[in-house]
């Protein structure tokens, strides 16, 4: 089996890290914080915009099951990219949309995919397209979080 990463941030984490777990061909997704400058920062940290960082999630996939561009076109669908630091009430750096690469191929789709969702946008996509950085694992309370808690979240789709 063949294994592959991607790094999305699109707002909350727990969502964005439920709607791609349920995703054939995901083998994991784990919330966390990417994208800023302190080391191995807690959620407060993060909550506190000052950090830098996105609250983001790390999948491992099976690219032989689930494309990147696949992968793509559901993060395009799961929140409004249009959005600057915020996603509906979540509101600051943290909420970013962006998408870190791992790859130069990824760089490559990543940008081939944004322009081709562009037209289903009125307004222009403020997702950031950056490689990626140290990932750092969010607390285990953040971790499947819906899943433990028994609740669900509405993600928007188009």
């Amino acid at each position: 089996m063949q294994q592959e990463t991607a790094t999305f941030a699109a707002g909350c984490f727990w969502g964005v890290e439920m709607t791609f777990r349920q995703v054939p061909g995901v083998l994991d997704a784990i919330v966390g914080y990417t994208g800023g400058h302190t080391e191995n920062p807690s959620y407060r940290e993060v909550c506190s915009d000052t950090t830098g960082h996105a609250e983001a999630i790390e999948i491992t996939f099976d690219p032989g099951i689930v494309t990147y561009d696949q992968l793509l076109d559901l993060f395009w669908q799961m929140h409004d990219p249009t959005q600057v630091n915020r996603q509906g009430p979540d509101i600051g750096t943290q909420y970013r949309s962006a998408i870190f690469t791992h790859s130069e191929e990824q760089a490559q789709l990543a940008h081939a995919s944004r322009d081709r969702a562009q037209a289903g946008f009125n307004r222009a996509i403020a997702t950031e397209i950056v490689p990626a950085t140290p990932f750092f694992r969010a607390e285990a309370y953040h971790q499947r979080y819906f899943e433990r808690n028994n609740v669900t979240c509405h993600v928007p789709t188009r």
